[in-house]
């Protein structure tokens, strides 16, 4: 237990480094960005530079394709005995600081938490640590991450078990304090103030606005199913583009210069404008068309922002699909500010009605990150955290319980998890198929067993038997594609009867299983198939329909019960 504390604070000290040498490189290239010395409107190229930089990096150094953000994650906890390749602990570096930095409008929070469970997960592997310690310190790399990027250490263990985590014992939360408190001590000591996601409230709860956080928690959940559909959407549309790979992150570019041009505080992460929206300092706009100019100053700063809501989805989807990295955390937040910013402009045009605009953007910042990332209690621990203090503590709840209630009621799975989970390749909540997908059907195949031709006899049968221990065989084709098989117990009066080892035919004693596996199936359907048909042993096949082997039940009981009795305390001797 004390070698996983102090691996663990090695995985936080180095994924909170990770995350201060990202945030530095992006303000790095954004600063650079501001000083060049040409019109006011040159910003615009660069999200298209940005996105060119990064396919070309992807497809030259990275083989044309990358897994990203926290899907990548769950995945490997599930599917990959939480094994992450070492390139992740620097390709999500490269690409995002490039493609936030140059301008992509989304974050850098998926990218982080990719990289600190990298940084976990081969600190693990180096030091022969076993399945469930891997999973802890990928949760340990995540939580440094998010805890250096918002300085919120509380908040960065909740992610951990929130998202990452899908069961969790009260060991874990020592080795998780430790590498979230050392990662945002990295961010702290080092990143200026001005650099780290902070506000001071400018006004105090009030409870007689419980009303109005009831109706905003109503909207927030509305708008991160609006957030989540539109996003998925548009991003697949880019995607699935028929163009080249440099001319879909081209025309991406393109599309988002003119977003920008209209919009301009979508560009990048947007944290900025974030601020000056959630300390009430939001009071003019740039409008580069000059269209919301032609409504009065207060009208037009409403509209500006309800416009701003509505894009930031297409906006996040566009860079993702033309070919940049980065994640859904940031924008969720960027979108929960103006949101909350919005509703309270809005009720504030009332002479009768005055709400603080700064604590509604702040909880609508909550709301939104509950809806679209599924994670009410990091949402709320993370704002709590940022405003330095609990003063907000009910509104932030009440927003984020309601925003999740209603996204939850609409669809289980978050958008960036729900195609993994219906496939089953992520971990979910039910703890019986959560330990069937993380068997591996290769695994369990049995390969031993030996073939015979449909167009033998019995007596080849008989000598295949005396050199065997099995005592169920397969039958092929002359092209080796399964027919059928046949079974010791129901052929066992034929073979003590010599004069009919040339006259009966392998075809004619064969039967069909009860049914056929297949090498891409996962383990719920092969379990599924067990219970139905009560068989002890079916057969697996691969796509060509040849004999790969077949599969025990019993062993797959005996690894279900190994991998149950492994689940316990870190602190029980194993």
């Amino acid at each position: 237990m004390q070698f996983i504390m102090i691996i663990a604070t090695m995985v936080g000290f180095a994924s909170g480094m990770v995350a201060v040498l990202l945030k530095t490189l992006v303000h790095f290239i954004q600063h650079w960005i501001e000083q060049i010395p040409v019109t006011k409107f040159a910003y615009l190229l660069f999200p298209a530079i940005g996105l060119l930089i990064t396919v070309f990096i992807v497809q030259h150094f990275f083989s044309g394709h990358i897994e990203k953000g926290i899907a990548m994650v769950l995945k490997a906890i599930a599917r990959k005995s939480s094994f992450i390749p070492l390139n992740h602990s620097y390709l999500h570096i490269i690409t995002s600081s490039i493609t936030v930095g140059l301008g992509g409008s989304v974050g850098l929070e998926a990218p982080i938490v990719a990289t600190g469970s990298a940084v976990g997960s081969n600190l693990a592997r180096i030091t022969d640590l076993n399945y469930q310690e891997r999973t802890l310190l990928i949760a340990c790399g995540a939580a440094a991450g998010i805890s250096a990027v918002f300085n919120a250490p509380i908040a960065g263990v909740i992610f951990a078990i929130e998202i990452l985590l899908a069961e969790t014992v009260v060991s874990y939360f020592i080795p998780l304090i430790i590498s979230s408190v050392v990662g945002a001590l990295c961010s702290k000591i080092i990143l200026q103030e001005a650099s780290l996601f902070n506000f001071v409230l400018k006004q105090s709860f009030d409870y007689t606005n419980v009303p109005f956080y009831v109706l905003l928690g109503i909207l927030a959940g509305l708008i991160s199913l609006y957030y989540a559909k539109t996003f998925k959407a548009v991003e697949k549309k880019v995607h699935n583009t028929k163009m080249n790979i440099y001319g879909k992150a081209l025309i991406s570019g393109i599309m988002l210069m003119g977003i920008y041009f209209l919009f301009p505080p979508l560009f990048g992460e947007g944290y900025k404008s974030v601020k000056l929206v959630a300390n009430g300092t939001f009071t003019h706009f740039v409008d580069n068309t000059n269209l919301f100019s032609l409504l009065n100053e207060n009208w037009g700063l409403v509209a500006f922002t309800a416009c701003i809501v509505l894009i930031k989805p297409i906006a996040a989807a566009i860079t993702i699909g033309g070919g940049g990295n980065g994640g859904n955390f940031a924008p969720s937040l960027f979108t929960g500010a103006y949101l909350g910013f919005f509703f309270s402009k809005l009720i504030n045009t009332s002479p009768l009605i005055k709400i603080p605009e700064g604590n509604f953007s702040l909880v609508g910042m909550a709301g939104v990150l509950s809806g679209v990332m599924y994670c009410p209690l990091t949402a709320i621990f993370l704002i709590a955290e940022i405003t330095n203090g609990y003063e907000l503590f009910i509104p932030l709840m009440i927003v984020s319980s309601i925003s999740f209630f209603i996204v939850k009621s609409y669809e289980p799975y978050s958008m960036e998890t729900k195609k993994l989970a219906l496939e089953g390749q992520i971990f979910t909540q039910k703890k019986e198929k959560n330990i069937l997908t993380s068997i591996v059907l290769e695994d369990m195949l049995q390969d031993t067993y030996q073939c015979i031709q449909i167009d033998k006899k019995l007596k080849d049968l008989i000598e295949l038997i005396k050199k065997s221990e099995k005592n169920i065989f397969a039958v092929v084709d002359g092209k080796e594609r399964f027919t059928g098989i046949i079974e010791l117990n129901d052929i066992k009066q034929k073979i003590f009867q010599p004069d009919l080892f040339d006259k009966t035919s392998i075809k004619s004693m064969m039967k069909k299983p009860a049914a056929i596996l297949y090498t891409d199936q996962d383990m719920h359907t092969v379990m599924e198939k067990f219970d139905v048909t009560q068989s002890w042993y079916l057969p697996v096949l691969n796509k060509n329909k040849k004999f790969i082997g077949f599969i025990s039940k019993t062993k797959l009981f005996n690894k279900y019960r190994e991998i149950l009795s492994s689940q316990g305390d870190l602190y029980e001797d194993n």
